[in-house]
């Protein structure tokens, strides 16, 4: 390790999301960091269109194009739902399930009318995460993945949260995530699970 390397050296780290619910999550569970945390929002930054095939891909896309945009050191994420019974959907395109400029609760609706029919048993599904660094010159220093595994509800439940969280019971609790208050919430998501990650991987690069 060199005292060149950015993640080392890095004075702040920018969230790659222009989704202020997202942002929010992430900037409450990177508090703790010794790094000026900044939001997309206070950059003049071009859309990066989500073309991969996995979360991973489309996590690196946005955090090379916004870091190579900022100068800073960037974290972006990609996560979504993944419904085994519907064979892994919505997953990539969980965000425009239900057409481009969806809501959330058209997306709810379109996972709830694709699961009609489907047992309780058998409505098994993850919320998964993965977070992409890269340095300010656009290379991907590291991805780490986090994931929680709950059952899609047969009609949304609970008020708090955002996307499919309404939707999404998690048994340990016996409460969607959208039941829960944001710090329940924070301790037990796929995104803290990849924060976490993220963290440990983070420090020790900056040791």
């Amino acid at each position: 390790m060199t005292t060149a390397d950015p993640v080392a050296t890095a004075s702040e780290l920018l969230i790659g999301s222009k989704n202020p619910d997202k942002v929010a999550e992430i900037q409450a569970l990177l508090a703790d960091l010794e790094i000026t945390v900044r939001s997309l929002d206070e950059f003049d930054v071009p859309d990066v269109e989500e073309t991969g095939e996995s979360f991973a891909v489309n996590a690196g896309l946005k955090a090379s194009v916004f870091a190579l945009s900022t100068g800073l050191l960037t974290v972006s994420d990609d996560s979504g739902l993944c419904v085994d019974a519907l064979g892994g959907d919505p997953g990539v395109y969980s965000a425009r399930y239900a057409g481009e400029g969806c809501s959330y609760q058209d997306n709810i609706d379109k996972l709830l009318e694709n699961l009609k029919g489907v047992p309780s048993d058998q409505r098994t599904a993850q919320f998964i995460a993965v977070l992409a660094c890269a340095a300010p010159d656009g290379s991907v220093r590291f991805t780490v993945e986090g994931l929680v595994e709950g059952y899609i509800t047969d009609e949304p439940r609970g008020t708090k949260g955002f996307g499919y969280d309404p939707v999404f019971y998690y048994p340990p609790l016996r409460k969607t995530f959208a039941e829960m208050e944001p710090e329940e919430k924070n301790r037990i998501s796929h995104r803290a699970n990849a924060l976490g990650a993220f963290r440990e991987t983070f420090l020790q690069l900056r040791t």
